[in-house]
């Protein structure tokens, strides 16, 4: 099976955004060549531009707090294993307590670094991080793999509280999740809403089908077609066969 996660909502799409940005990261710090390093950097500088709204630690306690009222609400629940639920609330405290002690916009550290804000300048022209363009950031791929990891993790370190919100939420988004099985008549597919909101939407079918979805939804209504994934020689057009599939709605 394979599945297609669409965001709804604006928030949504930012926290799927950092959790594959802060994957990419963790991937590429834990490698040893200077050039997978380097590539944990580019998207260092592509979580400091997706992360820069100054609402973002807000929006993030916000949610975590409201998560939190929500759970306390299902304490001395029988059908809930309290022990597990003990441990999501902690981890929720603790992780709000991290980001609120940060202080200054996301990354500000970062921007306060000339040498990485010289690099990141740099690297937005092709080709413009060779040695001799930065002799100093060749220098620091000279070092050791090791060395080299640890001034990532330095410098990654006070971003991890927002990584960590961004699993919670994402976590508890998922699981809230209730899957039911449909067909896609000739590849179409539509669902009224009647108004229900939610936050997130997954697609799951055979990944043998060779097929790829495309999603519209509202407060009204959900619109799913199924295209035929082309090769890029033809234009795309919806396939003519009968689709089952699984399809998702997760809210908080």
């Amino acid at each position: 099976m394979i599945s297609f996660e669409f965001p709804v909502t604006e928030r949504t799409r930012i926290l799927l955004r950092l959790e594959q940005l802060y994957g990419r990261l963790g991937y590429f710090i834990e490698r040893e060549h200077c050039y997978e390093h380097h590539a944990a950097l580019l998207v260092l500088f592509e979580l400091m531009e997706t992360a820069s709204r100054a609402d973002l630690k807000a929006d993030l306690l916000q949610e975590l707090e409201r998560q939190k009222q929500m759970l306390e609400a299902l304490r001395d629940n029988p059908n809930v294993a309290e022990e597990t639920l003990e441990g999501v609330l902690d981890t929720i405290e603790s992780t709000s307590a991290d980001l609120l002690a940060l202080t200054g916009k996301f990354g500000q550290h970062l921007r306060e670094n000339e040498w990485l804000m010289a690099i990141k300048q740099r690297a937005g022209i092709p080709g413009g991080t060779c040695q001799f363009d930065l002799p100093s950031y060749h220098l620091w791929q000279e070092k050791s793999s090791d060395e080299r990891r640890i001034d990532l993790k330095r410098w990654v370190a006070p971003l991890m509280p927002t990584a960590e919100a961004t699993r919670i939420l994402l976590q508890i988004l998922r699981d809230s999740g209730k899957t039911h099985h449909y067909v896609a008549r000739h590849g179409g597919f539509q669902q009224m809403s009647g108004g229900k909101v939610v936050q997130l939407i997954r697609v799951s079918y055979d990944e043998t089908l060779g097929i790829l979805p495309e999603l519209s939804a509202n407060k009204y209504a959900l619109n799913i077609r199924f295209i035929e994934a082309g090769t890029g020689e033809s234009r795309a057009r919806q396939t003519e066969n009968d689709i089952e599939f699984g399809l998702t709605h997760c809210k908080f």
